[in-house]
Protein backbone atom coordinates (compact mmCIF):
# COMPACT_ATOMS: atom_id res chain seq x y z
CA UNK A 1 0.00 0.00 0.00
CA UNK A 2 1.39 3.35 -1.05
CA UNK A 3 1.83 6.05 1.57
CA UNK A 4 1.02 8.76 -0.97
CA UNK A 5 -1.22 9.35 -3.95
CA UNK A 6 -1.17 12.00 -6.64
CA UNK A 7 -4.25 14.20 -6.98
CA UNK A 8 -5.25 13.48 -10.56
CA UNK A 9 -2.44 14.49 -12.91
CA UNK A 10 -1.46 17.48 -10.77
CA UNK A 11 1.92 17.89 -9.08
CA UNK A 12 0.35 17.51 -5.64
CA UNK A 13 1.01 14.32 -3.72
CA UNK A 14 -0.82 13.59 -0.51
CA UNK A 15 -1.89 10.84 1.85
CA UNK A 16 -4.73 8.53 0.75
CA UNK A 17 -6.77 9.74 3.75
CA UNK A 18 -7.28 13.39 4.65
CA UNK A 19 -8.87 15.44 7.43
CA UNK A 20 -11.94 17.63 7.12
CA UNK A 21 -11.51 20.72 9.29
CA UNK A 22 -14.92 22.37 8.95
CA UNK A 23 -15.34 22.57 12.74
CA UNK A 24 -11.81 23.75 13.58
CA UNK A 25 -11.45 27.28 14.85
CA UNK A 26 -15.22 27.71 14.91
CA UNK A 27 -17.21 28.37 18.05
CA UNK A 28 -20.83 29.03 17.07
CA UNK A 29 -24.08 27.30 17.93
CA UNK A 30 -24.57 26.26 14.31
CA UNK A 31 -21.17 24.63 14.00
CA UNK A 32 -21.29 21.29 12.24
CA UNK A 33 -21.03 18.30 14.57
CA UNK A 34 -20.92 20.66 17.54
CA UNK A 35 -17.40 21.90 16.83
CA UNK A 36 -14.22 20.88 18.59
CA UNK A 37 -14.08 21.12 22.35
CA UNK A 38 -10.93 23.22 22.60
CA UNK A 39 -7.92 24.58 20.77
CA UNK A 40 -5.67 21.94 22.41
CA UNK A 41 -7.97 19.25 20.98
CA UNK A 42 -7.56 20.78 17.52
CA UNK A 43 -3.81 20.81 18.00
CA UNK A 44 -3.78 17.17 19.10
CA UNK A 45 -5.94 16.23 16.09
CA UNK A 46 -3.51 17.93 13.74
CA UNK A 47 -0.42 16.47 15.40
CA UNK A 48 -1.86 12.95 15.60
CA UNK A 49 -2.91 13.06 11.95
CA UNK A 50 0.36 14.45 10.69
CA UNK A 51 2.39 12.14 12.90
CA UNK A 52 0.53 9.15 11.47
CA UNK A 53 1.33 10.22 7.91
CA UNK A 54 -1.94 11.99 7.09
CA UNK A 55 -0.91 15.13 5.24
CA UNK A 56 -4.09 16.48 3.58
CA UNK A 57 -6.20 19.05 5.49
CA UNK A 58 -9.34 20.38 3.83
CA UNK A 59 -10.96 23.70 4.74
CA UNK A 60 -12.92 26.51 3.04
CA UNK A 61 -13.34 30.27 3.20
CA UNK A 62 -16.96 29.87 4.31
CA UNK A 63 -16.22 27.57 7.27
CA UNK A 64 -16.69 29.78 10.31
CA UNK A 65 -16.32 32.85 8.07
CA UNK A 66 -12.63 32.17 7.65
CA UNK A 67 -11.91 30.91 11.17
CA UNK A 68 -11.23 27.38 9.98
CA UNK A 69 -8.66 28.61 7.46
CA UNK A 70 -6.95 30.70 10.15
CA UNK A 71 -6.74 27.76 12.54
CA UNK A 72 -5.50 25.32 9.91
CA UNK A 73 -2.88 27.87 8.87
CA UNK A 74 -1.70 28.25 12.46
CA UNK A 75 -1.45 24.52 13.07
CA UNK A 76 0.23 23.74 9.74
CA UNK A 77 2.79 26.54 9.93
CA UNK A 78 6.30 25.21 9.44
CA UNK A 79 5.11 21.76 8.35
CA UNK A 80 4.80 20.04 4.99
CA UNK A 81 1.03 19.73 5.34
CA UNK A 82 -0.99 19.79 2.12
CA UNK A 83 -3.78 22.35 2.48
CA UNK A 84 -6.92 22.37 0.36
CA UNK A 85 -9.41 25.19 0.57
CA UNK A 86 -12.43 26.35 -1.41
CA UNK A 87 -13.89 29.42 -3.08
CA UNK A 88 -17.63 29.93 -2.57
CA UNK A 89 -19.21 31.12 -5.84
CA UNK A 90 -22.12 32.69 -3.96
CA UNK A 91 -22.29 34.79 -0.82
CA UNK A 92 -22.02 32.98 2.50
CA UNK A 93 -25.11 31.90 4.50
CA UNK A 94 -27.85 32.99 4.59
CA UNK A 95 -27.27 34.52 1.16
CA UNK A 96 -26.49 31.46 -0.96
CA UNK A 97 -28.86 32.72 -3.66
CA UNK A 98 -26.69 35.77 -4.45
CA UNK A 99 -24.00 34.68 -6.95
CA UNK A 100 -20.49 36.07 -6.93
CA UNK A 101 -18.94 36.91 -10.26
CA UNK A 102 -15.82 34.94 -11.24
CA UNK A 103 -14.00 38.29 -11.10
CA UNK A 104 -14.31 38.07 -7.29
CA UNK A 105 -12.20 34.91 -7.20
CA UNK A 106 -8.73 36.57 -7.22
CA UNK A 107 -9.62 38.72 -4.20
CA UNK A 108 -11.10 35.72 -2.37
CA UNK A 109 -7.93 33.77 -3.12
CA UNK A 110 -5.82 36.54 -1.59
CA UNK A 111 -8.04 36.40 1.50
CA UNK A 112 -7.56 32.66 1.85
CA UNK A 113 -3.80 32.98 1.39
CA UNK A 114 -3.67 35.64 4.11
CA UNK A 115 -5.75 33.63 6.57
CA UNK A 116 -3.70 30.50 5.92
CA UNK A 117 -0.43 32.42 6.16
CA UNK A 118 0.82 30.98 2.89
CA UNK A 119 1.98 32.26 -0.47
CA UNK A 120 0.63 29.21 -2.33
CA UNK A 121 -2.40 26.97 -1.84
CA UNK A 122 -1.86 23.31 -2.66
CA UNK A 123 -5.41 22.61 -3.85
CA UNK A 124 -7.88 25.41 -4.57
CA UNK A 125 -11.44 24.24 -5.25
CA UNK A 126 -14.73 25.72 -6.38
CA UNK A 127 -16.99 24.85 -3.44
CA UNK A 128 -20.20 24.15 -5.40
CA UNK A 129 -21.79 25.01 -8.74
CA UNK A 130 -24.16 27.98 -8.93
CA UNK A 131 -26.66 28.50 -11.72
CA UNK A 132 -25.68 31.52 -13.77
CA UNK A 133 -22.03 31.49 -12.68
CA UNK A 134 -19.95 30.45 -15.68
CA UNK A 135 -17.84 27.35 -15.17
CA UNK A 136 -15.46 28.33 -18.03
CA UNK A 137 -14.94 31.76 -16.46
CA UNK A 138 -14.25 30.22 -13.03
CA UNK A 139 -11.80 27.74 -14.53
CA UNK A 140 -10.10 30.56 -16.38
CA UNK A 141 -9.55 32.44 -13.13
CA UNK A 142 -8.21 29.27 -11.50
CA UNK A 143 -5.84 28.69 -14.40
CA UNK A 144 -4.59 32.27 -14.04
CA UNK A 145 -3.91 31.59 -10.35
CA UNK A 146 -1.88 28.49 -11.24
CA UNK A 147 0.09 30.46 -13.82
CA UNK A 148 0.76 33.14 -11.18
CA UNK A 149 2.16 30.52 -8.78
CA UNK A 150 -0.55 31.11 -6.17
CA UNK A 151 -2.22 27.71 -6.63
CA UNK A 152 -0.56 24.34 -7.25
CA UNK A 153 -3.61 22.30 -8.21
CA UNK A 154 -7.21 23.03 -9.19
CA UNK A 155 -10.27 21.16 -7.94
CA UNK A 156 -14.05 21.39 -7.86
CA UNK A 157 -16.62 20.23 -5.33
CA UNK A 158 -20.19 18.98 -5.64
CA UNK A 159 -19.90 19.00 -9.45
CA UNK A 160 -22.03 16.65 -11.54
CA UNK A 161 -20.54 14.51 -14.30
CA UNK A 162 -21.40 17.11 -16.95
CA UNK A 163 -20.06 20.00 -14.87
CA UNK A 164 -16.87 18.09 -14.13
CA UNK A 165 -16.35 17.30 -17.80
CA UNK A 166 -16.86 20.95 -18.72
CA UNK A 167 -14.37 22.12 -16.09
CA UNK A 168 -11.87 19.48 -17.20
CA UNK A 169 -12.09 20.52 -20.85
CA UNK A 170 -11.59 24.23 -20.12
CA UNK A 171 -8.57 23.57 -17.92
CA UNK A 172 -7.09 21.07 -20.37
CA UNK A 173 -7.13 23.78 -23.06
CA UNK A 174 -4.92 25.81 -20.72
CA UNK A 175 -2.60 22.86 -20.12
CA UNK A 176 -3.76 22.42 -16.52
CA UNK A 177 -5.28 19.18 -15.15
CA UNK A 178 -8.44 19.07 -13.08
CA UNK A 179 -7.04 17.44 -9.95
CA UNK A 180 -10.14 16.57 -7.95
CA UNK A 181 -13.88 16.66 -7.41
CA UNK A 182 -14.99 16.66 -3.76
CA UNK A 183 -18.34 14.94 -3.32
CA UNK A 184 -20.40 13.23 -0.66
CA UNK A 185 -19.59 9.51 -0.77
CA UNK A 186 -19.92 6.74 1.78
CA UNK A 187 -21.22 3.21 2.16
CA UNK A 188 -24.63 4.78 2.87
CA UNK A 189 -24.50 7.48 0.18
CA UNK A 190 -23.38 6.04 -3.12
CA UNK A 191 -24.74 8.53 -5.64
CA UNK A 192 -21.29 8.98 -7.30
CA UNK A 193 -21.46 5.30 -8.28
CA UNK A 194 -24.81 5.75 -9.98
CA UNK A 195 -24.78 9.25 -11.47
CA UNK A 196 -21.64 8.89 -13.58
CA UNK A 197 -19.32 10.97 -11.38
CA UNK A 198 -17.14 8.05 -10.25
CA UNK A 199 -16.94 6.62 -13.76
CA UNK A 200 -16.03 9.99 -15.29
CA UNK A 201 -13.44 10.67 -12.59
CA UNK A 202 -11.68 7.42 -13.46
CA UNK A 203 -11.87 8.17 -17.18
CA UNK A 204 -10.51 11.72 -16.80
CA UNK A 205 -7.96 10.80 -14.10
CA UNK A 206 -9.60 13.08 -11.54
CA UNK A 207 -9.34 12.12 -7.87
CA UNK A 208 -12.55 12.01 -5.86
CA UNK A 209 -12.32 13.48 -2.37
CA UNK A 210 -15.10 12.02 -0.23
CA UNK A 211 -16.70 14.22 2.41
CA UNK A 212 -19.02 12.73 5.04
CA UNK A 213 -17.38 9.30 4.47
CA UNK A 214 -18.77 8.14 7.82
CA UNK A 215 -22.27 9.43 7.01
CA UNK A 216 -22.19 12.13 9.69
CA UNK A 217 -21.05 9.52 12.20
CA UNK A 218 -23.73 6.92 11.43
CA UNK A 219 -20.92 4.57 10.35
CA UNK A 220 -18.75 5.22 13.40
CA UNK A 221 -20.57 2.68 15.56
CA UNK A 222 -21.13 5.31 18.25
CA UNK A 223 -24.87 5.73 17.83
CA UNK A 224 -27.73 3.41 18.69
CA UNK A 225 -31.42 3.93 19.49
CA UNK A 226 -31.48 5.86 22.75
CA UNK A 227 -28.00 7.24 22.12
CA UNK A 228 -28.27 9.71 19.25
CA UNK A 229 -26.41 12.93 18.31
CA UNK A 230 -27.44 16.01 20.25
CA UNK A 231 -25.08 18.55 18.72
CA UNK A 232 -25.63 19.89 15.19
CA UNK A 233 -29.24 20.70 14.20
CA UNK A 234 -28.81 19.21 10.75
CA UNK A 235 -27.51 15.97 12.22
CA UNK A 236 -30.27 15.78 14.84
CA UNK A 237 -32.91 16.27 12.15
CA UNK A 238 -31.40 13.94 9.54
CA UNK A 239 -33.40 10.83 8.69
CA UNK A 240 -30.25 8.85 9.34
CA UNK A 241 -30.49 9.55 13.06
CA UNK A 242 -34.16 8.97 13.65
CA UNK A 243 -34.50 6.06 16.10
CA UNK A 244 -36.05 3.63 13.60
CA UNK A 245 -33.44 4.39 10.96
CA UNK A 246 -30.54 4.00 13.39
CA UNK A 247 -32.01 0.65 14.40
CA UNK A 248 -32.25 -0.38 10.76
CA UNK A 249 -28.50 0.09 10.36
CA UNK A 250 -27.74 -2.66 12.86
CA UNK A 251 -27.01 -5.21 10.11
CA UNK A 252 -24.64 -2.81 8.35
CA UNK A 253 -22.77 -2.01 11.55
CA UNK A 254 -22.58 -5.68 12.52
CA UNK A 255 -21.00 -6.56 9.17
CA UNK A 256 -18.54 -3.67 9.50
CA UNK A 257 -17.70 -4.89 12.99
CA UNK A 258 -17.25 -8.49 11.85
CA UNK A 259 -14.91 -7.50 9.04
CA UNK A 260 -13.13 -5.17 11.42
CA UNK A 261 -12.44 -8.03 13.85
CA UNK A 262 -10.86 -9.99 10.99
CA UNK A 263 -8.42 -7.15 10.34
CA UNK A 264 -8.09 -5.88 13.90
CA UNK A 265 -9.80 -2.62 12.91
CA UNK A 266 -12.70 -0.50 14.12
CA UNK A 267 -16.09 -0.07 12.44
CA UNK A 268 -15.12 3.44 11.33
CA UNK A 269 -11.82 2.29 9.86
CA UNK A 270 -13.55 -0.37 7.77
CA UNK A 271 -16.12 2.17 6.54
CA UNK A 272 -13.35 4.57 5.53
CA UNK A 273 -11.41 1.78 3.86
CA UNK A 274 -14.49 0.86 1.79
CA UNK A 275 -14.43 4.38 0.34
CA UNK A 276 -10.70 4.13 -0.34
CA UNK A 277 -11.12 0.83 -2.18
CA UNK A 278 -13.18 2.76 -4.73
CA UNK A 279 -10.25 5.07 -5.49
CA UNK A 280 -11.58 7.99 -3.44
CA UNK A 281 -9.78 9.89 -0.68
CA UNK A 282 -11.97 10.12 2.44
CA UNK A 283 -11.68 13.32 4.47
CA UNK A 284 -13.39 12.56 7.80
CA UNK A 285 -13.48 15.19 10.49
CA UNK A 286 -11.42 14.84 13.65
CA UNK A 287 -12.26 16.59 16.91
CA UNK A 288 -9.25 15.37 18.87
CA UNK A 289 -6.10 13.28 18.66
CA UNK A 290 -7.79 9.96 19.46
CA UNK A 291 -10.33 10.36 16.67
CA UNK A 292 -7.64 11.53 14.25
CA UNK A 293 -5.46 8.53 15.06
CA UNK A 294 -8.35 6.14 14.55
CA UNK A 295 -9.17 7.66 11.17
CA UNK A 296 -5.55 7.41 10.07
CA UNK A 297 -5.64 3.65 10.65
CA UNK A 298 -7.70 3.21 7.47
CA UNK A 299 -4.44 3.65 5.54
CA UNK A 300 -2.73 0.52 6.77
CA UNK A 301 -4.88 -2.41 5.65
CA UNK A 302 -6.98 -3.51 2.69
CA UNK A 303 -10.36 -5.12 2.16
CA UNK A 304 -10.79 -8.17 -0.04
CA UNK A 305 -13.06 -7.98 -3.06
CA UNK A 306 -15.44 -10.33 -1.24
CA UNK A 307 -15.60 -8.01 1.78
CA UNK A 308 -16.22 -4.98 -0.43
CA UNK A 309 -19.09 -6.82 -2.09
CA UNK A 310 -20.53 -8.03 1.21
CA UNK A 311 -20.66 -4.49 2.54
CA UNK A 312 -22.26 -3.24 -0.66
CA UNK A 313 -24.91 -5.96 -0.41
CA UNK A 314 -25.74 -5.51 3.26
CA UNK A 315 -26.06 -1.73 2.83
CA UNK A 316 -27.85 -2.09 -0.49
CA UNK A 317 -31.42 -2.19 0.80
CA UNK A 318 -30.77 0.82 3.03
CA UNK A 319 -29.27 2.81 0.16
CA UNK A 320 -31.82 1.89 -2.50
CA UNK A 321 -34.93 2.50 -0.40
CA UNK A 322 -35.70 6.25 -0.85
CA UNK A 323 -36.85 6.67 2.73
CA UNK A 324 -33.45 5.48 3.95
CA UNK A 325 -31.28 7.35 1.46
CA UNK A 326 -29.23 10.17 2.95
CA UNK A 327 -29.99 13.60 1.55
CA UNK A 328 -27.31 15.29 -0.56
CA UNK A 329 -25.25 17.92 1.24
CA UNK A 330 -23.01 20.82 0.42
CA UNK A 331 -20.10 20.83 2.85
Amino acid sequence: MSDTITLGRSPVQTSPVGVGTMSWGVKTRMTAYGGTRSRPDEQSAFQASFGAGVTLFDTAEMYGRGNSERRVGELARGTAAIIATKYAPSLAPPFFFIPRSPRHLPKALEGSLARLGRTTIDLYQIHYPVSGVSIPDLMGRLADAVDAGKVRAVGVSNYSEAQMREAHAVLEARGIPLASNQVQFSLLYRRPEFDGVLRAARELDVTLLAYMPLAMGALSGKYRPGHLPTDWMRRRMAKTFRPREVGSLAAVLERLSSIGRTHGRSIAQVALRWVMEHGAVPIPGAKDGAQALENSGARTFSLTSAEIGELRDVAGAWVQDPKWKMSPSVI
